[in-house]
């Protein structure tokens, strides 16, 4: 536990170096007391760390009767950390807020102070995916960061080598969007051009917590855990809300579906042009903003994790219910609890050591 606290106090001194917080005290804030208070609360577990985006997500569940809480909060760094039980297993609930950034941020320091025998990451999300419809629960074997590119500069294409790529920093491997295959309002001819060129998309750099530190390690689509995804497996036939009130009702029987692959991004995604490329290119199903961050932080820290997007929208829009995430984003937050709940009374007493798929 030492260790992590030491680990922690120099995360958080970085973040403030980062953001330049001139003539600011950098204060690790674990006090003797709050120290001793966490010793007390993780000897009460370990515990499954609930990972959750925004407060419209966090509420139903801290609604719902299956959530038991218990007295202990321990406010740290911005973040508040919830203590109670759904079931019989203790849980830690924790919003991360919007963004890449704060998933990452949120997710290191659950880990880092609290003990933590697995994650489970839920919330809503866009759909890339044809075939599934609005307040579907999607539950992706493969996460990745879609947002790390080498942008091209104008002139060259996919023979041309990139900067840095043979110091190993970029690759060409995974593949690239080209500008000029989305032109409009143009005479049709052979091919098109556009000074923006092309973004090659490119894996993380990760540093896990077995390896060498310093030594690089690269991954893209990382793996949820294998024991949690057959679990996620017996939820197939789990009833889902299919109506907001009794007049708003989604036009299709929702349903929880285990499916490829899902990605997140800096970006609010709402183009249909952009939401076909990447399904077609990658076979995402949701699309979002935090959930490869806590799939990157797991697979380094080597915790066992699972994410639940329940979908509120087509992306960039498409049927006459689709991208109506103002509509149905309280249904699809429903549904997605609805499914952690049971995900979290299937789990075994003791959580196996992690596992990728």
């Amino acid at each position: 536990m030492g260790r992590r606290v030491l680990c922690l106090c120099m995360f958080i001194g970085a973040l403030f170096m980062l953001f330049n917080a001139q003539n600011a005290l950098v204060s690790c804030a674990l006090t003797s007391q709050l120290q001793e208070e966490i010793t007390r609360i993780n000897e009460e577990g370990p515990y499954i760390g609930l990972v959750i985006p925004n407060s419209f997500e966090l509420n139903p569940l801290l609604q719902n009767p299956a959530y038991t809480p218990s007295e202990n909060i321990i406010d740290f760094a911005g973040r508040r950390f919830r203590f109670g039980s759904i079931g019989d297993k203790p849980v830690i609930l924790v919003m991360t807020g919007l963004s890449v950034i704060n998933a990452a941020i949120t997710t290191q320091l659950l880990l880092s102070i609290f003990n933590i025998e697995g994650v489970v990451h839920y919330g809503i999300a866009g759909n890339a995916n044809p075939s599934l419809n609005i307040g579907d629960v999607a539950i992706p074997h493969f996460w990745a960061h879609l947002t790390l590119w080498s942008w091209q500069r104008y002139g060259e294409g996919p023979s041309n080598t990139l900067p840095l790529e043979q110091n190993g920093d970029y690759t060409r491997n995974v593949g690239y969007l080209k500008f000029g295959d989305f032109m409009s309002n143009v005479s049709w001819g052979d091919s098109f051009d556009n000074l923006l060129n092309r973004i090659w998309y490119q894996p993380e750099e990760v540093f896990p917590v077995d390896g060498i530190p310093e030594q690089r390690q690269h991954a893209l689509w990382v793996p949820v855990d294998y024991h949690y995804y057959q679990i996620a497996s017996r939820l197939k036939k789990l009833k889902l809300d299919e109506c907001i009130n009794s007049t708003t009702c989604l036009s299709t029987t929702p349903k929880v579906e285990l499916v490829e692959r899902g990605a997140s991004a800096s970006i609010y995604i709402d183009n249909a042009a952009y939401r076909s490329f990447i399904y077609n290119k990658f076979h995402v199903t949701p699309v979002e903003m935090e959930s490869a961050s806590v799939a990157l932080i797991c697979l380094q820290q080597r915790v066992p994790f699972i994410v639940i997007r329940a979908l509120s929208d087509l992306a960039g829009g498409g049927s006459s219910d689709s991208n109506e995430a103002d509509t149905f984003a309280p249904l699809a937050a429903t549904n997605s609890v609805k499914v952690v709940i049971e995900f979290i009374k299937l789990l075994p007493s003791k959580t196996p050591k992690w596992s990728p798929m």
